[in-house]
């Protein structure tokens, strides 16, 4: 939550900042452009918020992990760590309440450290020491060098002069600590708001075992080859998905026997998400590349196929009225009507079932693929690698968008006519 408000915050303010400087620099309104609200096809994106959006996640994200690339006044306040002290008053039977001194070294995660060395002092309550890792907790049996134990009734009744029972806590300057129902003291460092390694590592420990796998490789083979495979079974599966479901939308489209057939199988599979579909497609095709490539096939195939039919039902009938009125054939009206008023929502659906097969293609790699990046990914996430999950989720989404940039590029090349009416 803090994350995200802090997120809201530097989107707010660089959207006032910005539009204050754009609104100095362009005093005079016939420099403006204008702009009419609604009008979708005269809003393009703001290169500036896209540059601070990006510089934003990555500032967070070093930030709240403690990177090195971030400057160290900009990072969220960390874990506990060091040596820090608490005093506890215990009780026991027979003798007069009796005070001692704890101290607890909070060593970094992913390091050994002994607990630190003290004076046990002269009372029957033994100063003690432990050792905790950062973003750990620990129970400290304070009473097992006591001279009188839980034999004799000892009990801990205070933490720093306040009073403790089990269940409770006492908060410290450098963490909590709580009582067992038993009367152990768990001890608990504060942990800050910054990540544990762990659940999310630092930029650049990602960008450190990208450079290592991509030189060694994961798993006997290169990253290279993992991201190929991948590519090639989203490739090959929306292919085959687009080449039957584009043909199946404009017969839906034009044909109200077409129509009336297929429609009821279209919008039952269209819902279901192509996860369910794994344990049929293993039955019928088995575990290789077949049934990988089957499973995006059936990811691409509903959203092509209802695209298309969109875009056959979105061509204007005055286009088509007026194609019939100069003598046109229905292939002509086919050809120059028909299928280039209905590219642009091909497209549209195009980047979208891309999108879900990339989306699937880490499921796909569940079942018994050797290569591939979501094989990479969930291997990975058994072993709790997480700089390897978050390296494979950015190569995903890197190559994703530019699949979708060229997919754009080819619409504008192709389809110079969308939005245009």
């Amino acid at each position: 939550m803090i994350v995200l408000l802090i997120y809201v915050a530097i989107f707010a303010g660089a959207y006032f900042l910005v539009k204050l400087l754009v609104h100095r620099g362009t005093r005079d309104f016939t420099a403006r452009k204008t702009v009419t609200f609604g009008d979708e096809s005269a809003v393009r994106p703001n290169r500036i918020a896209s540059v601070v959006s990006v510089l934003s996640i990555f500032l967070l994200w070093g930030a709240f992990t403690g990177s090195a690339w971030v400057p160290g006044v900009l990072h969220a306040p960390g874990p506990f760590t060091g040596d820090a002290q608490f005093t506890y008053t215990a009780t026991a039977d027979g003798v007069d309440p009796d005070d001692a001194t704890v101290t607890i070294r909070v060593f970094a995660a992913g390091t050994e450290s002994d607990p630190p060395p003290v004076d046990p002092g002269t009372g029957w309550a033994r100063n003690d020491s432990d050792a905790i890792a950062a973003w750990r907790s620990g129970l400290v049996r304070v009473d097992r060098n006591d001279d009188l134990g839980r034999d004799a009734g000892h009990r801990v009744i205070a933490i720093n002069g306040q009073l403790i029972a089990p269940g409770k806590e006492v908060l410290t300057d450098f963490g909590r600590i709580g009582m067992s129902p038993k009367g152990t003291l768990n001890v608990e460092p504060a942990k800050g708001w910054q990540m544990e390694p762990i659940w999310l590592p630092p930029p650049e420990a990602v960008v450190a075992r990208m450079i290592d796998i991509a030189r060694n490789g994961y798993r006997d083979s290169t990253l290279w080859e993992h991201l190929g495979w991948s590519l090639f079974r989203v490739v090959a599966g929306f292919f085959f998905g687009a080449l039957a479901g584009i043909p199946l939308g404009y017969a839906m489209g034009l044909s109200d026997w077409f129509r009336g057939w297929f429609d009821p199988i279209v919008e039952f599979m269209r819902p279901v998400p192509p996860l369910a579909l794994i344990p049929l497609v293993i039955i019928w095709a088995g575990i290789g590349e077949t049934g990988k490539i089957i499973l995006l096939f059936l990811a691409a195939l509903w959203i092509m196929a209802i695209a298309a039919r969109s875009g056959v039902s979105g061509v204007s009938i005055s286009k088509v009225h007026a194609a019939y009125s100069l003598g046109a054939s229905k292939a002509q009206i086919m050809r120059h009507v028909i299928i280039p008023n209905s590219l642009p929502d091909i497209f549209t659906g195009a980047r979208v079932a891309m999108g879900v097969c990339w989306g699937t293609v880490v499921a796909a790699e569940l079942v018994a693929a050797e290569k591939g990046a979501g094989m990479m990914i969930m291997v990975a996430s058994k072993f709790q690698l997480t700089d390897i999950v978050i390296m494979g989720i950015i190569l995903i989404g890197v190559i994703g968008f530019g699949i979708d940039m060229l997919m754009r590029a080819a619409e504008r090349a192709l389809v110079p006519w969308r939005g245009k009416g």
